[in-house]
């Protein structure tokens, strides 16, 4: 049987396609809180990206 060989090539194009895409937008927070915000994220089995994504949305539906 003949072993695949890995490459970098689907890697490379989704970070083409994640940079067609989206857009980074970065925040300073203080340490006690982004630690807690972290905390309560992974109690929650909550992706951190994912609160934030839903208070942009509502914050649009304002």
């Amino acid at each position: 049987m003949e072993e695949k060989r890995k490459t970098f090539t689907s890697t490379e194009v989704k970070r083409r396609y994640n940079e067609k895409t989206y857009t980074i937008i970065s925040a300073s927070i203080p340490k006690e809180k982004a630690a807690a915000f972290k905390k309560r994220c992974a109690e929650k089995g909550i992706a951190q990206a994912q609160v934030i994504k839903k208070a942009i949305d509502q914050f649009l539906a304002e």
